[in-house]
């Protein structure tokens, strides 16, 4: 993914919503558009991770707070279901004029509400996802449901919500209540992907049903499992981001690389994606990967490590150069594989290291290469092919080492 682009926009009363949108390293195929959760942030785990899948299949993804909530301006007070649904389709306003209509519609509790009941205003719209959301929009007062009689009487109340104080006021609940949401569903006219937890306590898996039954084909149901209602895990988050990415390739055609476009010559470009301390993304012609840091050292563990990828590196080279001579041999050779175990020993220590290495002191760079070579090979065979492994330029290099030079780079890509 590459640097993510952080945008303001009008929301329905003219303040000021603040966004971001997460783009692909390279052509966007297509753009989404993600809806959060009733008193939630556009900087929600569960759109980190939504983000970063969709990203990775070339789709853009914009979040956005909804208005008075995270850095968006307005009165929340003021807010309603019906505001948050403007809101959304003023954000699809801005995709279309900056730069293309979304296609894909995602929303997570009120938020998955909101885009079903906006989908029929953003007719370029193919596809809708849901996570948790409720069949009907008043389902969120039962969350300050203690509450609703001081509302209704006085105008207006501070509820307490995970935590938080927020000022609901009678016109929010006449707002939900006004709602018929089964309408819309019925009438979609889009694909429709429900995912849901069974064990969501804040909202019961029977909301997914009700909204599985209204909607028409194509529809689809994704069980989440244990996961809980905001996916605070993680690894929830990151399945139920790439479900969707998965589901939605069907619904959003491929585009072509636009015309002229040809992969950079100028080596591998790696950049920051802006999720986590050190999540990076990678382009290398038309391909795109994702490095990171485990979890452990501050990363969010969402790709290999660098020093993992240079294990990867001379792997690769590793079986290719046994292929390669195997072929050139004509040995009648099974799979070949090659487990690559990388760390840091003293140099004193490592019996394994020449002599030049241990007179250099301190720690070095081990890695132990164990290679798998598969069918009926006799055991000379095997054992020049052992020896052939050596040769491959990646060991090569790595015995040898390299110059590097850094220079500065301006300019854009």
């Amino acid at each position: 993914m590459a640097s993510p682009v952080r945008l303001t926009f009008k929301g329905h009363d003219g303040s000021d919503l603040s966004a971001r949108l997460d783009l692909p390293a390279g052509p966007v195929r297509a753009y989404a558009l993600f809806a959060h959760c009733f008193t939630c942030s556009k900087d929600l785990t569960a759109a980190r991770r939504l983000a970063e899948a969709l990203t990775g299949a070339g789709i853009a993804v914009l979040r956005f707070d909804f208005t008075g909530l995270g850095g968006s301006g307005g009165d929340f007070a003021s807010t309603n279901f019906s505001s948050n649904v403007a809101d959304l389709l003023k954000a699809a306003d801005h995709l279309r004029e900056r730069h293309e209509a979304p296609k894909l519609l995602i929303g997570h509790s009120l938020g998955g509400a909101a885009v079903l009941a906006a989908a029929h205003g953003i007719p370029e719209a193919v596809a809708v996802a849901t996570i948790g959301a409720p069949a009907d929009a008043e389902h969120v007062t039962r969350s300050f449901h203690a509450d609703l009689g001081r509302i209704r009487e006085e105008g207006k109340a501070t509820v307490t919500l995970e935590g938080r104080a927020f000022t609901i006021e009678r016109q929010f609940l006449e707002d939900v209540s006004a709602q018929n949401l089964t309408d819309r569903i019925v009438h979609l006219r889009k694909a429709l992907l429900v995912l849901h937890a069974p064990r969501d306590a804040v909202v019961g898996i029977d909301n997914a049903t009700d909204i599985f039954v209204a909607a028409r084909h194509p529809k689809s149901f994704v069980s989440l499992d244990n996961a809980d209602h905001l996916l605070s895990d993680p690894r929830d988050a990151a399945y139920a981001a790439g479900v969707i990415a998965a589901w939605a390739e069907r619904y959003l055609q491929s585009e072509p690389a636009p015309a002229g476009e040809e992969p950079d010559p100028q080596g591998v470009l790696v950049s920051e994606t802006g999720l986590g301390r050190y999540q990076a993304t990678a382009k290398s012609g038309s391909h795109r990967l994702i490095a990171d840091e485990p979890e452990a050292v501050g990363g969010l563990d969402s790709g290999p490590s660098p020093y993992d990828y240079l294990s990867v590196a001379l792997g690769a080279c590793t079986v290719m150069t046994l292929r390669m001579y195997a072929e050139h041999k004509g040995i009648a050779v099974g799979r070949l594989s090659a487990r690559v175990i990388h760390g840091k020993v003293h140099a004193k220590d490592c019996t394994d290291c020449s002599q030049e290495q241990k007179a250099r002191g301190g720690k070095v760079d081990r890695f132990e290469r164990r290679i798998r070579i598969e069918g009926e090979v006799d055991d000379a065979t095997r054992a020049r092919l052992i020896e052939i492994a050596d040769k491959c330029p990646v060991h090569r290099t790595l015995e040898a080492g390299a110059a590097i030079v850094t220079r500065e780079e301006s300019g854009t890509d």
